[in-house]
């Protein structure tokens, strides 16, 4: 092509460029990378990153993980200014602190008519696609060699032959523990369940910071039962420890994790992408490896586990949560049960 000015010239050269900075700009508008806070456990978090890298190769994915309690502590202090995109997998009891909904954003992810009702806000500012039951993990051989009966339910572990055998997790700063402990409380209502944890306490040897650790705990022989959640006292019986699931008689109290977007993203494209990704048939089926409760329907190719002592129909065995009157009353609960139980 000839020009007839030099003007010419460096304006068609200046208009080449810019075309061409705008075709590298397209061709990298999905790569990008986002921050998410989650209190999953470690090991399934490699899981589900690996399988998301997957069906998104350009997008980083940068983790926190911390345990329940402490990730509330972390979003609060953060409140308008967070250094992250994305809450990934957190109880919905503390979801549902009007604190922490004002921090999010609506956002109605790719799928989401196939999460059942209970699972997901009605104004769109939380999903759960997953959920955990509380269970006990009693290691067989400790019983057999101290003579201790098998524990069949939360009333049984009152008995004093358990004294220094129990370990559980503390609610404070841990999910599991703070379900089983509302469960209890809901269950057998006001001062009557309040006096059941204080004979429990009794018999409790440590409350652990982790849901997981007294399981962990059980499963070595260190205690001889370890109140945790089902999916990791059926880790435990894959792995070949001596160690029964116990789903408590009286119902299992259980937790969502749920997800969200945050207001205050500073990536939200791709922060939507993720979460348009946690309710994929990709992830349901990696659900079912770790997760008792599975929130998605028609999720092709997904089997929910039954093997380590689960029983076929998890919702029979379920006590019926109130979400709300646990998130209502969690301060207060909190506050009494470190002044009256965790002290003594």
């Amino acid at each position: 092509m000839r020009f007839k000015t030099v003007a010419q010239a460096m304006a068609f050269g200046m208009t080449t460029m810019i075309f061409g900075l705008a075709m590298i700009t397209l061709s990298t508008a999905h790569a990008g990378e986002i921050t998410v806070y989650t209190a999953l456990e470690e090991p399934e978090i490699a899981d589900y990153l690996a399988a998301a890298k997957k069906d998104m190769p350009d997008l980083k994915v940068k983790v926190l993980r911390l345990s329940t309690g402490d990730l509330g502590a972390r979003i609060l202090s953060e409140g308008n200014h967070p250094r992250y995109d994305v809450i990934w997998g957190w109880a919905l009891t503390n979801m549902m602190d009007p604190r922490v909904q004002a921090l999010l954003q609506v956002y109605r992810p790719k799928g989401l008519e196939r999460v059942p009702a209970q699972f997901k806000d009605p104004n769109g500012k939380w999903f759960a696609p997953t959920g955990y039951m509380a269970a006990l993990c009693v290691n067989t051989d400790r019983l057999k060699r101290k003579g201790l009966p098998m524990p069949t339910g939360w009333t049984d572990l009152l008995n004093p032959v358990y004294k220094g055998e129990v370990v559980m997790p503390n609610p404070a700063s841990s999910g599991t523990g703070y379900l089983q402990v509302v469960s209890i409380l809901q269950g057998m209502g006001g001062e009557k369940g309040w006096d059941f944890l204080k004979q429990l306490n009794a018999n409790v040897a440590q409350y652990s910071k982790s849901g997981s650790r007294p399981c962990s705990m059980a499963s070595t022989g260190e205690y001889a039962i370890g109140a945790s959640s089902a999916i990791v006292a059926m880790e435990a019986v894959r792995q070949g420890y001596p160690v029964k699931m116990v789903i408590p008689k009286e119902g299992a109290g259980y937790e969502l994790e749920a997800n969200a977007l945050v207001a205050g993203s500073t990536h939200q494209q791709d922060a939507k992408r993720f979460l348009d990704w946690t309710i994929s048939d990709d992830a349901a089926r990696l659900y079912g490896k770790y997760k008792e409760i599975i929130g998605i329907e028609t999720a092709a190719e997904v089997s929910k586990p039954t093997s380590g002592g689960m029983p076929s129909d998890v919702k029979k065995q379920l006590f019926p949560m109130d979400f709300k009157q646990s998130m209502e009353t969690r301060q207060a609960t909190l506050d009494r049960w470190q002044k009256e139980i965790e002290k003594h």
